[in-house]
């Protein structure tokens, strides 16, 4: 079982990821790779960004909004367990809002049903629609649609090129994506403490080599964090476009690095291939730390093996914070271009605490009966 998070997009549109490569090629001569592209134009854009706690509603604000008969509508680009957390969060935020979620879609990761969905819900005139843009360029024009019926716009981290906020959106929410990349490299440096610039950690890298907004930026956080530990020496690094890629990369890249004493990994479901990798060379020693939660390697976590730790978002209050940036821009209240919602570090010693956390929901029943069975309360 899989938990895909924000990272799903860059991984299950192949046609984007091949759109995008082809671009990164043709820039510069082909000399640049996506991921290199996309860390050249990023330059931390969420530097003047909120945090989550700073959204908040005032009791006088909740009773205006619940005097209302206001609707919502949630379009998202697919379909899973950490898209349902955040859809959970946003329909209890707005329920406590007295708002009505009139429609909840399914684009399935294709950008004509993804248009087709939002002109389905411009007939509806939600107030508010929250969404995750597949693809920002074709579907632009039926957001724009939408917008001039009235309906307030709120984004989950895929910006819409051209869009001015409070005029077509009212704000973006996203993890913090760099926080989570220099957190990955932090972890390393507390959980090796006796490594020495004579004697450094030896660091492989599995990074995301396509042109992608979020996982571009956390490779990149990573990689420069880790350069301000002497201790920490990144002997190996390579790329991949498609998460199915990732085992065959690892297993090359142990047997050229056998030295490799730790490999990040751009997100969860990609280090999935790399664990699997690691069991089948016998490489118990080599450990792993990623991003996001999935059952998978949170299983492998438990028992010991080849997981270190994993950097993850909180879905749940990324849907609450969702829902809250558009009440307070349909009261008047100006809201940030980005809001971040903070992440936890998960480890062998608070798993159900990090899951519970993210998710709102119980855990998994493998997880579950794991941590029970080896005297764990979940």
């Amino acid at each position: 079982m899989k938990i895909y998070g924000l990272t799903e997009v860059s991984l299950l549109l192949g046609y984007l990821l091949r759109r995008s490569a082809l671009a990164a090629v043709l820039c510069c001569g082909g000399l640049m790779s996506a991921a290199a592209v996309a860390a050249t134009a990023s330059q931390e854009p969420l530097a003047d960004a909120v945090p989550a706690s700073a959204i908040q509603l005032s009791v006088s604000q909740v009773q205006q909004l619940q005097q209302q008969s206001l609707t919502a509508a949630l379009v998202w680009h697919g379909a899973s367990p950490w898209i349902s957390a955040v859809t959970a969060g946003a329909t209890a935020e707005f329920n406590r809002l007295g708002v009505k979620v009139v429609a909840v879609t399914d684009a399935q990761f294709d950008p004509a049903r993804q248009v087709a969905d939002i002109e389905n819900v411009t007939v509806l005139k939600p107030d508010f629609v929250l969404s995750l843009v597949v693809d920002p360029a074709s579907a632009k024009a039926a957001y724009q649609q939408l917008v001039n019926t009235g309906s307030q716009l709120v984004l989950l981290s895929n910006p819409i090129q051209g869009f001015v906020l409070g005029q077509d959106y009212a704000g973006i929410v996203t993890d913090d994506m760099f926080g989570m990349g220099r957190q990955a490299a932090d972890v390393l440096a507390q959980s090796f403490a006796t490594a020495s610039q004579d004697k450094p950690l030896q660091v492989g890298m599995i990074y995301h080599d396509a042109d992608y907004f979020i996982t571009n930026n956390r490779d990149q956080a990573f990689r420069q964090q880790l350069a301000k530990y002497p201790q920490l020496q990144l002997s190996a690094s390579k790329g991949f476009v498609r998460e199915q890629e990732t085992a065959d990369i690892a297993a090359a890249l142990i047997l050229q690095q056998p030295q490799l004493q730790v490999i990040y990994v751009s997100w969860d479901a990609a280090a999935e291939g790399v664990v699997e990798a690691l069991r089948a060379a016998g490489r118990k020693d080599i450990k792993v730390i990623t991003h996001d939660l999935g059952v998978n390697n949170l299983l492998d976590l438990a028992k010991g093996g080849n997981m270190l730790a994993t950097v993850a978002d909180q879905p749940y209050l990324i849907g609450q914070t969702m829902a809250r940036v558009a009440a307070l821009r349909e009261l008047g209240v100006s809201t940030p271009a980005f809001t971040l919602v903070p992440f936890n570090t998960v480890t062998q010693q608070n798993i159900a605490a990090g899951w519970q956390q993210a998710f709102q929901s119980p855990l998994p029943a493998l997880l579950h009966q794991l941590l029970a069975h080896d005297g764990v309360q979940p």
